[in-house]
């Protein structure tokens, strides 16, 4: 994988997992909001799940799952994409543009800084949460003793 290509899915997770209300008070912040247009109506559809047993098995059809993607285009011609789970076309549609608002030099600190950094650092306290939850509900099964002795 590129740097290139690290640095892209790292932008698209954080705005995948911002919310909407986060990226719409950051893009009100934005002075003036720069215009963009949609490639394509937003759209809402399914995606297939596939999952492995033990993460190296047969893949297998787990379900499907409800998926809203948008694109938009900025004057200066970047394109920005979004993939979101749910029926969330607002989000997707802010998310696809600061995508797209990423890869010009001139705005890319700025929404670093007001964006992705602290939606990051959400993520990762909301995934130390859930760890912390699940972990309480731990079993560990070397402790328990057959009864057959």
């Amino acid at each position: 994988m590129t740097p290139a290509t690290a640095e892209h899915q790292r932008w698209m997770a954080a705005l995948a997992s911002a919310g909407e209300q986060v990226l719409a008070d950051a893009w009100r912040r934005l002075d003036p909001a720069p215009a963009y247009r949609l490639l394509r109506p937003v759209e809402i559809g399914m995606a297939m799940l596939r999952g492995r047993i033990g993460g190296s098995g047969a893949p297998f059809n787990l379900g499907e799952a409800t998926m809203t993607r948008a694109a938009v285009a900025l004057p200066t011609g970047e394109r920005g994409f979004a993939y979101l789970l749910g029926r969330r076309p607002r989000e997707a549609e802010l998310a696809a543009a600061f995508h797209a608002l990423l890869q010009r030099p001139e705005h890319r600190a700025a929404v670093e800084t007001m964006l992705l950094r602290p939606a990051e650092a959400a993520r990762i306290r909301r995934e130390a949460a859930e760890r912390a939850a699940a972990a309480t509900t731990r079993v560990d099964f070397s402790a328990l003793v057959r009864g057959d002795g």
